[in-house]
């Protein structure tokens, strides 16, 4: 099976997670399915994955608390999560822990395989913009940027990891650096879709870089209302 579309189900439930598993299976994913955070964990840090499914609820250790330890420690492992949990007030909070999208159950599993395949692709352009580009580091005001590993380092010595996600929102900001870079495009190309949650992630993830960055106020990302953002550098 393809290396390039592993996926790893966390879900409790015994018979959502192996029909879901065997039809993924049967569509060339390469599947791991484990039934609670603990065992997702220790699997991750024995294969790469390029998409992780969590369920919300399971015993043991959350989806929600699974998802922090993924950022922590496997920041470059984007992840969705899949759950009944459907409150707005949930669907927010995945997307502010750094979910790349949140799918309410019952769902499709034909609806599933097209997301799925939606995502890795998207997920995917950063990527290839690193096999054409050379891996060098970026120097960003007072810190240096790792676009391969998705680190900002500080003059001070501190390293911030960043997610995928975080990481594409940068690189595109930083292509348009002191200029509009669009909602559109932010939200096209990263999300494939401009409706309500990918705004509201898209938020997240910008307020998320701008705390990364706080420690020089050379730099500013602003938003120009309706439009898109810029990501100011003043130039000393």
């Amino acid at each position: 099976m393809s290396e390039n579309r592993r996926i790893l189900l966390v879900e409790d439930d015994q018979s959502l997670g192996y029909l879901l598993s065997e039809y993924l299976e049967m569509k060339d994913f390469d599947v791991k399915w484990v039934k609670n955070g603990v065992e997702a964990l220790l699997e991750i840090e024995i294969y790469p994955f390029d998409l992780a499914i969590l369920d919300v609820m399971m015993p043991e250790m959350d989806g929600f608390t699974l998802a922090r330890e993924i950022r922590l420690k496997h920041s470059d492992t984007p992840f969705l999560f899949l759950t009944a949990r459907s409150m707005k007030v949930d669907v927010l909070k995945g997307f502010s822990l750094g979910a790349v999208d949140y799918l309410k159950k019952p769902i499709d599993e034909e609806e599933l395989v097209v997301r799925l395949n939606n995502l890795l692709e998207r997920l995917s352009i950063g990527r290839e913009l690193h096999k054409v580009k050379p891996l060098m580091d970026q120097s960003i005001g007072s810190y240096v940027y790792s676009s391969h590993l998705h680190e900002l380092r500080h003059e001070d010595g501190s390293i911030q990891k960043l997610t995928q996600r975080e990481s594409d929102v940068l690189n595109l900001l930083l292509e348009h650096k002191n200029e509009l870079c669009s909602h559109k495009e932010l939200l096209n190309t990263l999300w494939g879709k401009s409706d309500f949650f990918s705004r509201k992630s898209l938020n997240v993830f910008v307020s998320h870089l701008r705390k990364y960055l706080s420690k020089d106020t050379s730099i500013r990302i602003e938003n120009q209302h309706g439009k898109g953002f810029i990501f100011r550098l003043d130039q000393s």
